[in-house]
């Protein structure tokens, strides 16, 4: 199915809205596992409202998501001529009209149907008028609705919905200005693209049905509709900012890993059985609109982080650290040197371990980024006592000429805590205030290992001169 093409259709507005963002994921997957084109457009048509930055943001959104797409950026505000074309070519065959109607007539037309109990759709007496009969005055082009039956809006994840033609009014195609409407645009841009799939959210469903219309009279193939229905919080109503964080820059700079983002919003409202782990290639192998929900999705950051830690834990190193260097600079926050950057390669796997984020990760990285004097927090130089210091000044020479691998290194702690009659135990907090600066670490064994001899000795005999 190479000839599948879907698009995601942002307007410019502000942040990238992680709903925006699931609903790119969706077509993204379904584009990719099938071989097919997955494209961008920016619906800057409302000038006022869209800007430079909110469009920068989309596209680093889409960047750090890892969402690909094919050819160029389409605008659609550049397209404005040629939707026009269209609106004309419908005029032109008698699908569409001036309207000369103005708006005080068009509220007397809806005050009157009101006061009457009818419908306010609003019916243009212009609709069959003759030419003749046009005055020199401003108009808008209308489209020539159909006036009896039923649309049935074919919705792969909604079933048929079927809504009754006298429910449509003559919808305005250009503005007295000349300006191409929003409905319009999007049918325009769409068919012009190739669109095969539109994906998108359940509040278009009724803009379906008029775009439809569009495609009708156009004698246009229509593309196969999938409305997903929208992300609540917690408490069942619509995500907002009263929930936590609702941009997709936010989360990226909350921690999360972008497969772990991607993972967790493809099961945010679609599923494939019970699996709730998953890769990228699983995901683009299995999605498909039949696995699409038709009720609300709820946001849980309970299950996100439980899938961050997982993906976190799976990562490759190399490509890990290389995220985190990313997460750190969007944070603003100072760069690894190179040799801390070694370090964490080296460390890597006893960090990643059971750390839910990026924070939870370079927190049990602190040992790596410390420099020394190290700074110790209070709870650890508690432990750095008279009998520790006499334990670390038997232990730090013995490691000078010790094989520095695992093994040889329990033995030598073992054995220098034996010497003054205590357990490893006794020296475990020592060791970690003395190595880390705090009372809780990784492993005093993977410290030691990822830090090196020479670091090591160096913190360990700065700490005898701490020990009371």
């Amino acid at each position: 199915m190479s000839d599948v093409v879907t698009r995601i259709a942002p307007s410019p507005t502000g942040y990238m809205h992680i709903g925006t963002a699931r609903t790119a994921l969706f077509n993204w997957l379904f584009a990719r596992g099938r071989g097919g084109k997955f494209l961008l457009r920016i619906e800057d048509t409302d000038r006022e409202r869209s800007t430079p930055e909110a469009t920068d943001a989309i596209l680093k959104g889409m960047d750090w998501l890892g969402l690909d797409f094919d050819g160029e950026v389409v605008s659609q505000f550049e397209r404005a001529a040629r939707h026009a074309e269209v609106a004309h070519d419908l005029l032109a065959q008698g699908k569409a009209y001036k309207c000369f109607s103005t708006q005080d007539e068009i509220a007397a037309f809806r005050d009157a149907a009101r006061a009457e109990g009818k419908s306010t759709l609003y019916q243009s007496p212009w609709r069959d008028a003759a030419p003749e009969t046009h005055p020199e005055t401003p108009y808008v082009i209308r489209i020539k609705s159909p006036k009896d039956g039923v649309t049935v809006i074919k919705d792969a994840v909604q079933g048929d919905v079927t809504i009754k033609n006298d429910q449509l009014d003559d919808m305005i195609l250009l503005r007295s200005d000349g300006t191409p409407v929003y409905m319009l645009a999007v049918v325009v841009d769409d068919h012009d693209m190739g669109i095969t799939h539109v994906i998108r959210g359940d509040d278009h469903l009724n803009n379906a049905a008029r775009q439809m219309m569009i495609y009708s009279a156009m004698d246009w193939p229509l593309p196969v509709y999938a409305h997903i229905p929208l992300i609540h919080g917690e408490d069942g109503k619509k995500l907002s900012k009263r929930h936590g964080a609702t941009g997709v820059d936010e989360y990226q700079l909350l921690g999360y890993p972008a497969a772990a983002m991607r993972n967790y919003l493809a099961r945010l409202g679609w599923s494939h059985g019970d699996d709730e782990f998953f890769s990228d290639e699983q995901a683009k192998e299995w999605f498909n609109l039949e696995g699409i929900g038709k009720s609300a999705a709820r946001f849980d950051f309970k299950k996100l982080q439980n899938l961050s830690g997982q993906h976190i834990a799976k990562a490759e190193d190399a490509a890990l650290l290389h995220e985190l260097c990313a997460y750190m600079d969007a944070k603003n926050q100072s760069a690894f040197s190179d040799s801390q950057k070694d370090m964490m390669l080296s460390g890597m796997y006893c960090l990643k371990e059971r750390a839910k984020t990026f924070d939870e990760l370079l927190d049990k990285a602190t040992f790596i980024t410390a420099v020394r004097p190290l700074d110790i927090e209070e709870k650890a130089k508690k432990s750095l006592n008279s009998v520790s210091r006499c334990i670390l000044e038997t232990l730090t020479p013995q490691l000078q000429n010790a094989s520095w691998t695992r093994d040889a290194l329990e033995a030598e702690c073992n054995s220098a805590a034996a010497a003054h009659e205590v357990n490893f135990g006794k020296l475990a907090g020592p060791m970690r205030a003395a190595l880390a600066g705090r009372a809780v670490t990784p492993s005093v064994f993977d410290m030691m290992l990822v830090l090196g001899r020479d670091e090591t000795i160096a913190r360990l005999t700065e700490a005898q001169a701490l020990a009371d």
